[in-house]
């Protein structure tokens, strides 16, 4: 007992020591804690994998191919590190064969995507800016239309991964979301979703998955980091300084709309088995005896499209691919205009919630459904575009929608919680 109060008074008589003890045990054992967690993760995560490389082939069957484009510049430089413990050991453990590219400045992958071979599945491991970048260049190619059928995975390993909400379970827990996005590869469940092609006046076309916007929000979005020292408070300084160097924030432009299209039935992904010989040469027969009647080819109508003249805060392009399990019954892009008569409060409250989130929309904008729309921009100062979380220098430009252009590997848990949000 003499022991124990001897303890208690050093304690007491050292209290500044003892609480900055008791809070760096605290700290490293929570820290300790974490990584052991992590680390049981992705035990769990390697036996599953286990479970398809020790799946039996047959003899004329080969082993799957991956190519894997890694961005290890994503994630403040901590992408490599995090691709090679938690997605590396699942896919070779399930018997893929992997061929790792790194990419090595910005705007490789796109040239990359012109020299790569027919792969059995693509995965781009990185974030948004990475993932813009390889679709592009595979759209871009001569034979897109053979290469647009391959699967493609996405690994979120970058400080922005939009597209991977739609595709995976949210969850706070980088080292679940890696290896849950890993493993939904494997398991082969897809999603078709809608690309983006905005072709400007002189550049090549540049593909998007998610949206363009072109506006005050997009501007004072970009100047967040610089006010870094503000901690918690920095998005909202951003657009309260961003409001005092100018007011109002508006943006003037000529839009012009087609209306969407009806949404045709979704092609299956595997051709039908061909007919036996007997039924062939019946069907051949007859044919020859009965030719069918050709009908005669309708010349397509012309484009009609709507004018509007748009004066806003900003203008936004988006696809549905937030939830690319909703049915629509018309294939169709969507157009939001935030109107101008934000007042300062407004301005810094909605362009906060956009900052977290870019698909929010304002109870006052206007969204209008599309085919296609062009946007005609004043010749100077029209700032830049956010494309797919990418900036770009802002011109007048075409946004037609490529619907269900690229096939995504997603997860079923996923997948059904979308449809329930559908419903």
């Amino acid at each position: 007992m003499a022991r124990v109060m001897r303890v208690f008074r050093t304690l007491r008589n050292h209290w500044k020591k003892s609480t900055l003890a008791a809070c760096v045990l605290s700290y490293g054992g929570h820290w300790l804690y974490g990584k052991h967690c992590d680390n049981v993760l992705r035990r769990e995560a390697c036996q599953e994998a286990r479970e398809f490389g020790r799946q039996l082939i047959g003899p004329t069957e080969r082993l799957k191919k991956a190519t894997i484009i890694l961005n290890p510049a994503a994630c403040s430089g901590k992408a490599n590190s995090l691709f090679e413990k938690n997605s590396a050991p699942i896919l070779h453990l399930a018997g893929v064969e992997v061929k790792v590219v790194k990419t090595d400045y910005e705007g490789q992958a796109k040239k990359l995507m012109e020299l790569m071979d027919q792969t059995d599945m693509l995965i781009v491991a990185g974030g948004d800016g990475t993932l813009q970048e390889v679709i592009t260049g595979l759209l871009r190619r001569a034979d897109q239309e053979v290469f647009s059928q391959t699967p493609i995975g996405f690994i979120p390993l970058g400080s922005q991964n939009s597209l991977s909400r739609s595709l995976h379970s949210v969850t706070d827990n980088k080292v679940k979301h890696i290896t849950t996005a890993t493993l939904s590869i494997l398991k082969g469940e897809t999603m078709s979703l809608d690309v983006l092609q905005i072709k400007g006046e002189r550049e090549l076309p540049v593909f998007a998955l998610l949206s363009l916007r072109w506006g005050a929000f997009r501007d004072a979005a970009a100047t967040i980091s610089k006010y870094w020292y503000l901690g918690p408070l920095k998005t909202q300084a951003a657009h309260w300084f961003s409001s005092l160097k100018a007011w109002p924030q508006v943006h003037q432009a000529s839009l012009s709309i087609l209306p969407p299209m009806p949404r045709p039935p979704d092609e299956p992904l595997h051709k039908p088995p061909r007919p036996g010989l007997l039924s062939r040469i019946v069907l051949r027969l007859k044919n020859y005896w009965d030719p069918p009647v050709e009908e005669p080819v309708k010349a397509p109508e012309p484009e009609r499209w709507q004018e509007k003249e748009v004066s806003a805060v900003e203008l936004s392009v988006s696809t549905h691919n937030k939830n690319p399990a909703q049915w629509r019954a018309k294939d169709s892009l969507l157009v939001c205009i935030e109107p101008e008569n934000f007042t300062m409060g407004q301005f810094i409250t909605v362009g906060t919630q956009k900052a977290e989130d870019p698909s929010v929309r304002s109870p006052s904008s206007e969204q209008l459904e599309a085919g296609a729309c062009r946007l005609h921009l004043p010749q100077e100062g029209a700032g830049f575009y956010n494309i797919d979380n990418e900036e770009y220098e802002a011109t007048s430009a075409e946004v037609r929608l490529l619907p269900r252009k690229l096939r995504f590997f997603c997860s079923a848990e996923r997948r059904a919680e979308l449809l329930a949000q559908a419903a």
